[in-house]
């Protein structure tokens, strides 16, 4: 019988390949938030199974569970059986918005990016000072977090780059409508074709993103292909700090978050820890970390559709660094700083930001 939907085309034998071990059900952020088995990797494989046979439809009774999955690939690195979770759910979603079924928190979001360049509607970014728009050897490119909600970490990394006389320049950025397949819909055109054509105006040799999502979308995304044609090199700013000798160190006990976007779908590990520990000898693993870190809650949409569920992800994370009595947790994801930061409590007294952010504080602190 001919397939009716892509996810069935495209994953089927990936989908029946699955063991049903339950191993993804050990390390699935949302299954330990919920301690509900269907939202779970094995649960969403079963639905869809049922689904190719006929049993059940793709329809509103599955929003609940294919979109509440944050795409953080822990079910994916452990699962036995090799199957691609996030790729599938994340066809599957495109699936249902195609037959008219999604969640109305992404609908928004689609929406929102029709009409205005940011997802958070809002008309004015931080403008942080600096010139844009001019040659330089490179872009730093912010991204929406950055620019509308952890702009203290977007000025951070500014400072820093100053700090280091960086040959850099901002442009009049706009999302890079990555998430939106994440959440069921097609990249943005008209966004992808500004920042590609901002970007090369600047004739700049590479994109430095203080974002590891925009560094995901700009480096593997068809839609930016024009950027490397044009050999423009995109990294994330962890990579490019990671030879320089920043001159500046802390006897505090620090740990670090590694993202999901950063860590188990960029395999960028290494780079940020190799920074941290010339900054901070006195640096601490959490209990989980490089490809067993643990979900901080905010990705796939996730944070936007169940706020509630995301916080309690990310206080499950932060119990671990309580576990380590460090007082500072770094991270690289403007994402997880602003998940991570709401999630907090009062009794924690340890201080959440990205490296830059530490790395700024200490060359003030030295003068």
């Amino acid at each position: 019988m001919e397939a009716k939907y892509d996810f069935e085309r495209k994953y089927r034998e990936q989908i029946l390949r699955c063991s049903r071990c339950g191993f993804c059900q050990a390390v699935c952020p949302v299954y330990g938030a919920t301690l509900r088995p269907g939202l779970n990797a094995r649960g969403k494989m079963l639905l869809l199974k049922e689904v190719m046979d006929g049993r059940i439809d793709l329809s509103d009774e599955l929003i609940e569970t294919l979109f509440q999955c944050t795409t953080c690939a822990s079910c994916t690195h452990n699962c036995p059986s090799g199957v691609q979770v996030p790729e599938i759910v994340k066809t599957a979603r495109m699936d249902m918005v195609n037959i008219g079924s999604c969640h109305p928190a992404f609908t928004g979001m689609n929406e929102v990016l029709k009409k205005h360049p940011n997802i958070y509607a809002e008309d004015e970014a931080e403008e942080f000072g600096r010139e844009k728009k001019r040659q330089a050897k490179y872009v730093f490119f912010a991204g929406c977090v950055g620019l509308y909600r952890e702009t203290e970490a977007t000025e951070a990394a500014l400072a820093v780059l100053d700090k280091l006389k960086v040959d850099y320049t901002l442009i009049e950025e706009v999302c890079c409508s990555g998430v939106l397949e994440d959440v069921g819909f097609p990249l943005n055109d008209a966004l992808v074709q500004t920042n590609i054509d901002r970007i090369l105006a600047t004739g700049a040799e590479a994109v430095i993103t203080g974002c590891p999502y925009c560094a995901r979308t700009l480096n593997n995304k068809p839609q930016y292909a024009p950027l490397r044609a044009q050999g423009v090199l995109v990294m994330h700013i962890a990579q490019f700090l990671q030879d320089y000798d920043l001159g500046v160190h802390t006897h505090k006990k620090v740990t670090y978050h590694d993202p999901c976007d950063l860590g188990r779908h960029c395999g960028i590990y290494e780079e940020p820890r190799q920074t941290i520990r010339k900054l901070a000898p006195n640096f601490v693993e959490l209990p989980h970390h490089h490809a067993d870190a643990l979900c901080c809650g905010a990705g796939g949409g996730v944070r936007g559709a169940y706020a509630k569920n995301s916080i309690d992800m990310a206080r499950r994370r932060l119990r671990e660094v309580e576990e380590t009595g460090a007082e500072v947790v770094l991270t690289e994801c403007n994402s997880c700083v602003h998940n991570l930061g709401n999630a907090k409590l009062r009794k924690q007294k340890f201080t959440i930001c990205t490296t830059t952010q530490f790395i700024r504080d200490l060359m003030e602190e030295a003068g």
